[in-house]
């Protein structure tokens, strides 16, 4: 891998830990809950982000496959969220 990749990478990761720390303190205090369930699914989407940038500077299928699982997982914990907020339940 370059030095300027490798850079790159490190960067790439230190600004996704500071987005996630901001959509932390939204979600701690968010001025409602549609954006507290925006902020989590800002979380998730940044943590699946941060997992492909890792899989690029492993090399490994396996980070991949997890990245995947989180969206698919995230995806439904916000559609299920949404739809609580919404109409006060989510099984109907």
């Amino acid at each position: 891998m370059s030095p300027l990749l490798a850079l790159a990478i490190d960067a790439t990761l230190v600004l996704f830990v500071l987005a996630m720390a901001l959509a932390l303190l939204r979600v701690a205090h968010g001025p409602s809950a549609q954006d507290r369930v925006l902020a989590l699914d800002f979380l998730y989407v940044v943590g699946m982000l941060m997992l492909l940038v890792l899989a690029i500077r492993d090399n490994s299928p396996m980070y991949f496959e997890a990245a995947f699982l989180m969206v698919l997982f995230g995806f439904v914990g916000s559609m299920a969220l949404a739809k609580f907020l919404l109409r006060g339940e989510v099984i109907e």
